[in-house]
């Protein structure tokens, strides 16, 4: 019987490296494997090794006769990939490991960030080179999305954390927490320690609506929804306010749909997740009964993936419509059974009304062609003004005057994240990423390299891609690196490590390392271990810094 791949699917391609039979597609040398929402194993090629499944960092593989309930659904999702796209399984040219000459010596690399694109920058360095590493992050706890953006009832997923666990532990590898690139060290005292440093600082903005009433309280960015359930200690506790039956969320991607989902879940099925102590308590007190999804664009132009999506319609307890509209039904009819529209097909399409008070039950509604336009209220939101929109033939949304108003005291804007300049690098406001060429930052006046400066990640090429994507990224910007190195081209740093550490003990005398970490990991898996719960998350940067005390 054939292996599958189901929804926690990562996309980082460690299952394809040890296929014997070169059944798991795309691969990360096909154009399909950037956009596609998950890998695939053709049933057909399969010769049920199980090395895929051994080999999967989020366990997502599974025998297709093991398969339950709902998740019968990927036996055919993989099997109906490969009809859509016929391949040999032919086997490409042989890649093999990156290594340096020994007459380079050992370089000394700063990775900034300890999120997924740091840990697979970590991964490859400490794989084909004898670098000595040194890992920062501004928080003192590891982790980057991977701890503060994955949503709590998305515990597989996380599970690819405990494969960059032994990275940190790696003896090569010093770890400095609590410590902000920027404000207690800069670029160049970076880089008069090290050879090199990879900045993998992720994107942690977000873009704005820019309408009238969006600083309004009762409207936040996704990001700081997000990282309160999270626990995430930048964000107060308090920050979200669920007093009200109706929740706006713009936007219909991955994290949006995580919101919505969140939102109406049972509480029970949460507790025994990571999710925040003071998210749980304010879901348990939660008036919230209905939230609706605002798209700009049509239903062919949604943005979530199949495999989030299919964790929308199966909900418990919550049901999940369409706002009837001509061009909406149109799109649905007449929609391939594999597109983002053929996705609806079976859901109801019902008449909506924003104005008036939801109706019994909790429920989700995907309302496409309506496009915020003001956030109204008292002193805090109250209302959302909405203006219809229409699909050209371009693919574009344009406004056609038509106005209506949705009662809602909470709005979450989810239209996506966006860099922030980091001090002493140039920066793409366009963009919202650091300037660079295949990782190298550069000038972008000049477009020369800057010696010893990288990037990887949403840094790096913007916020796409799951965390998978972040390993032939990080692939990419390493790769840079040491063919920098064997071409003498990465600048020898006056200072060493034990001075670097010197600094970091003058400069943040509450800076932490590894041994703080491990304290901290400790504390909360004992927390969570008496709650039936596999953590319960310390929430402030006081608590962190006090666990990590204790050890």
């Amino acid at each position: 019987m054939a292996y599958a791949i189901t929804q926690t699917c990562c996309n980082d391609a460690s299952c394809v490296s040890v296929c014997p039979v070169n059944c798991i597609h795309p691969t990360p040398d096909e154009p399909e494997f950037g956009t596609t929402d998950m890998l695939y194993i053709d049933p057909r090629a399969c010769i049920d090794c199980g090395a895929c499944a051994d080999a999967c960092p989020v366990d997502a593989v599974f025998p297709v006769d093991r398969l339950r309930g709902p998740d019968t659904v990927f036996g055919d999702l993989n099997r109906d990939w490969f009809r859509d796209h016929p391949n040999d399984h032919a086997w490409g040219a042989p890649s093999f490991p990156r290594s340096l000459p020994g007459e380079v010596g050992t370089l000394r690399i700063a990775v900034v960030g300890t999120g997924p694109s740091a840990g697979y920058t970590a991964q490859e360095l400490l794989r084909c080179t004898s670098a000595e590493l040194t890992m920062i992050d501004r928080l003192p706890v590891t982790g980057g999305l991977l701890r503060h953006g994955v949503a709590p009832d998305h515990q597989s997923t996380k599970r690819i954390a405990e494969s960059f666990a032994s990275v940190f532990h790696d003896p090569r590898l010093r770890m400095h927490l609590n410590l902000e690139v920027g404000a207690d060290v800069t670029h160049e005292e970076l880089a008069a320690h090290h050879h090199a440093v990879v900045y993998a600082v992720g994107a942690a903005s977000d873009r704005r609506l820019g309408i009238p009433g969006e600083d309004l309280p009762g409207s936040l960015p996704a990001t700081a929804f997000v990282g309160w359930y999270n626990a995430d200690p930048t964000v107060p506790g308090d920050a979200v306010e669920l007093s009200a039956e109706r929740v706006v969320v713009v936007g219909n991607g991955n994290v949006a749909v995580d919101i919505a989902r969140i939102l109406l879940t049972d509480p029970d099925r949460l507790a025994v997740t990571d999710i925040a102590d003071h998210a749980l308590a304010a879901l348990r007190r939660s008036r919230v009964r209905e939230v609706v999804l605002l798209a700009r664009r049509g239903p062919e132009q949604a943005a979530w993936t199949r495999t989030e999506f299919l964790a929308l319609r199966r909900l418990p307890g919550v049901e999940l419509v369409v706002e009837d509209h001509p061009e909406v039904r149109a799109a649905i009819e007449a929609a391939a059974p594999d597109s983002r529209a053929g996705q609806l097909v079976g859901l109801p399409l019902v008449p909506y009304d924003g104005g008036a008070e939801p109706g019994p039950g909790r429920r989700i509604v995907l309302r496409f062609l309506s496009a915020p336009v003001g956030l109204g209220g008292d002193g805090r939101v109250e209302s959302v003004t909405v203006e219809r929109t229409r699909m050209t033939a371009a693919g574009q949304a344009e406004a056609t005057g038509e106005r209506d108003t949705l009662r809602a005291a909470l709005v979450v804007r989810s239209i996506g994240h966006r860099g922030v300049p980091v001090p002493g690098l140039p920066f793409d406001e366009r963009t919202g990423t650091v300037a660079q060429r295949g990782g190298r930052v550069v000038d972008p006046a000049t477009g020369r390299a800057l010696p010893g400066a990288y990037v990887v990640g949403w840094a790096k090429r913007g916020p796409s891609g799951g965390i998978g994507a972040n390993r032939a990224c990080a692939r990419e910007t390493v790769d840079a690196l040491l063919d920098d190195a064997v071409a003498r081209a990465l600048p020898a740093p006056p200072a060493g490590r034990q001075e670097f550490e010197r600094l970091v003990r003058r400069r943040r005398p509450d800076a932490v390392g590894l041994r703080e970490l491990r304290a901290v990991e400790r504390a909360e898996r004992e927390r969570g271990e008496a709650q039936g719960r596999p953590r319960v998350k310390l929430a402030t940067v006081a608590e962190l810094l006090a666990a990590g005390r204790r050890r």
